[in-house]
């Protein structure tokens, strides 16, 4: 079936190219090679090594980015295939995307998580979430004990770090106050991070260990200059409604304004809990649902909900069941966690195949890996989180979707799930729409989410209610993307099923909505369509610049 699929995509590509104007395909050649110029000139130079964030280096890095916007607003895409017209729209927004950082973000120089690089376990997204250094050390790449190759490739990481959180104390001149208190938290923990992996690697060649230690012991002092400057840092920490509306409209490629985003999640909010009494209701007589309590439950548990996940996909022929999609969702299946339990926790303990469901992430992720688009655009993943409101967005409306798909048909109970999860995204996104306008602070934002969240699952006195608002501060729209995405691909069902009427089906619009890639949600929506909706019409059309220019 996927040879079926492949060749009937090489059909469709040799079809394209034997109609598409000369013109177009000199064009998308010319967007191709600026946006590789592109991709090189957005990372920041590198002295011995290190990323260098300072102000000259940035002030260089954004008087030159003006004419690489000058080059791409010299080509006219609007004769173009229309596939050619969203990467043009792609290559815009990252463009906006480091403009936005360089006029209102600096995260280099407002966000002390930015020099956070050392990540142990691996993101669900194609690009980890929020800024950060391009100095990461991805340890959770790593088996122990090291391969030599392993040792070389961690250490040019590890040695970055004493002379990046040096370079960092220069750098940092913002006064965000939950900017920097909660940056400071997150310094700590990668201290413990490398005390973990101090510990793994005492015996690799190289000096490595050593390595390690040195970093660790800059990642202390880092913490420490940051707690003696905390009394200075009082500032706000959120962009503004009308640098916040720009971020929308030009970076990601959302076709609301912070306004509007307000009004969306109130109302899903409202819905989610409204809906949640009634199925309380409808199956008040039905015994309540009992949390995992064992690693030897859970490894069956959660074993069976991927095996009967997959079948349900192929028995109602929703999409096309690729090889490597069972094997990427078997593993990210995290080990037993006795307790306390955290928000997801407690769904994933009741009823693993529920959130087996939004782990459609390992699918998007399997599929880069083995079947990467053939646009150099799509490719890789899009930079500043663009792919969010697909990536995010779907994952959270396919909850719903195989609700009502049947798959819990035979679990009324695992209905009420699904509007928990859904009025917690919904809450957490109003946290992030009023950290921004200032009406919130971090804390009063988690309280909220933590007070809208049904059944007191999302606690104060866990990490997690925090550390996803601390996410949705540093990366504006991260919080909403989650149900705009939903909407956005709900609104895209809804019309190829009115284009297609009796003949729609369901797997057919799976296979062409994920050969789309990881884009915005609206840009999937008019090129799947073949026909640019009035919103993504405006929300495409010149703007002006933010307030902060």
């Amino acid at each position: 079936m996927i040879r079926r699929s492949i060749l009937a995509a090489m059909l469709n590509l040799t079809v394209m190219a034997m109609v598409e104007p000369p013109a177009a395909k000199a064009a998308d050649t010319e967007l191709v090679s600026l946006f590789r110029e592109w991709r090189s000139f957005q990372k920041p130079p590198r002295r011995d090594g290190v990323p260098d964030y300072t102000a000259a280096a940035m002030a260089m890095q954004r008087r030159a980015l003006a004419s690489y916007q000058h080059r791409l607003a010299a080509l006219d895409p609007s004769g173009w295939p229309i596939a050619q017209q969203v990467d043009y729209h792609l290559v815009r927004a990252e463009m906006n995307g480091l403009d936005f950082d360089h006029r209102v973000l600096s995260p280099w120089a407002n966000n002390p998580t930015f020099y956070v690089t050392v990540f142990t376990s691996e993101s669900d997204q194609p690009a980890r979430e929020g800024p950060h250094a391009d100095a990461a050390v991805e340890v959770w790449t790593s088996t122990f004990p090291l391969t030599d190759e392993q040792s070389r490739r961690l250490a040019i990481g590890v040695r970055a770090i004493p002379a990046l959180l040096q370079q960092a104390r220069a750098n940092l001149v913002g006064t965000g106050k939950d900017l920097w208190a909660f940056g400071t938290k997150a310094v700590r923990q990668q201290s413990a991070d490398l005390a973990a992996l101090a510990a793994k690697v005492k015996d690799a060649p190289g000096g490595l260990a050593a390595d390690v230690q040195r970093a660790r012991g800059a990642t202390d002092a880092f913490a420490a200059w940051l707690d003696e400057q905390m009394p200075s840092r009082t500032g706000s920490s959120g962009v503004g409604i009308a640098n916040y509306d720009w971020y929308l409209r030009n970076v990601q490629l959302a076709p609301y304004t912070w306004s509007q985003e307000v009004t969306i999640m109130e109302r899903e909010l409202a819905r989610a809990h409204a809906l949640l009494a009634l199925e309380e209701q409808r199956n008040a007589g039905l015994p309540a649902q009992v949390p995992i309590a064992s690693a030897d439950e859970h490894a069956r548990r959660f074993e069976a909900a991927v095996t009967e996940y997959m079948a349900f996909l192929r028995g109602r022929d929703i999409l096309t069941v690729r090889d490597d999609m069972e094997p990427a969702l078997r593993g990210s299946i995290g080990p037993f966690v006795p307790g306390p339990r955290e928000f997801f926790t407690e769904v994933d303990y009741r009823d693993p195949e529920v959130m087996r469901t939004h782990g459609y992430h390992w699918f998007d992720k399997a599929r880069m890996a083995h079947d990467p688009h053939a646009s150099p655009v799509r490719r890789e993943a899009l930079l500043y989180n663009i792919f969010d409101t697909r990536t995010e967005g779907h994952a959270t409306g396919w909850e719903e979707m195989m609700m009502q798909a049947g798959m819990l048909d035979s679990r009324p109970r695992s209905r009420e799930l699904v509007y928990i999860l859904l009025a917690e995204r919904a809450a957490r996104a109003l946290g992030d729409l009023r950290m921004h306008s200032n009406e919130m602070t971090l804390e009063q934002a988690a309280g909220f989410a933590s007070a809208n969240t049904p059944r007191g699952w999302l606690s104060l006195q866990g990490a997690l209610v925090r550390d996803e608002q601390f996410l949705y501060l540093q990366q504006p729209a991260y919080g909403t993307s989650y149900v705009i995405g939903k909407i956005e691909i709900e609104k895209l069902l809804a019309e190829r099923k009115r284009q297609q009427g009796d003949g729609f089906r369901m797997r057919a619009f799976m296979d062409e909505f994920n050969a789309a890639g990881l884009i915005p949600a609206s840009l999937i929506r008019w090129e799947l369509t073949g026909q640019m909706p009035d919103d993504v019409r405006r929300m495409l059309a010149p703007g002006e610049r933010s307030p902060a220019s």
